[in-house]
């Protein structure tokens, strides 16, 4: 079991050693009427990394999204590729789970929030035609497995960039195809 308090200090401390400035954390209000917004609430990892750490602007690649604010945000684009699924434009989005970075060529990290762990998924939609669960793959089984190959330089991304070291290729995700086409969960509004 991952030491949270541990990860999200060593999080931390590595933000702010990357970044020039970072946004302010949420508080606990930010942060209930985000979840409220997007209907799911956020992993605990997650929650503390916005809570603890700051609103983006860190991790791997180009960053995590501010969950809120002015700008393109993890509850922003969510509703909107929610609403785009639910309007019958596009089904490519599956329901909980969260943006949290762009990789560029419009291909996205992302969070599953359903899931034990909060598994990361890579929405790699490049060449994909028809079926969008083709676009789907596992980056990594959690959230805190996916920050350990940022802070170890092990992520495909790093491979790609050209760095040495061992990298997990991401594979297919096995669950995209049903949960593309399940339909919206009722919000968990326990305490």
């Amino acid at each position: 079991m991952t030491d949270l308090g541990g990860l999200v200090r060593r999080v931390a401390e590595r933000a702010r050693a990357l970044a020039r400035e970072l946004p302010p954390p949420l508080d606990a209000e930010e942060l209930a009427a985000a979840e409220a917004t997007l209907g799911v609430a956020l992993p605990p990892l997650l929650a503390r990394l916005y809570r603890e750490v700051a609103n983006g602007g860190f991790g791997p690649g180009y960053h995590l999204l501010p969950l809120v604010g002015p700008g393109r945000t993890v509850v922003g684009l969510y509703r909107a590729e929610r609403t785009a699924a639910e309007g019958g434009t596009g089904r490519h989005w599956p329901v909980g789970v969260l943006p949290l970075m762009d990789w560029g060529c419009g291909m996205s990290a992302a969070v599953d929030c359903l899931a034990a762990g909060a598994p990361v998924l890579l929405f790699e939609p490049n060449g994909i035609v028809d079926n969008w669960a083709d676009a789907w793959f596992v980056d990594a089984e959690s959230l805190a497995d996916w920050l350990e190959t940022w802070f170890a330089g092990t992520g495909w991304y790093e491979q790609i960039a050209g760095a040495d070291g061992p990298s997990g290729k991401p594979r297919p995700w096995a669950e995209a195809g049903a949960r593309l086409r399940a339909p919206e969960p009722e919000p968990d509004r326990a305490p």
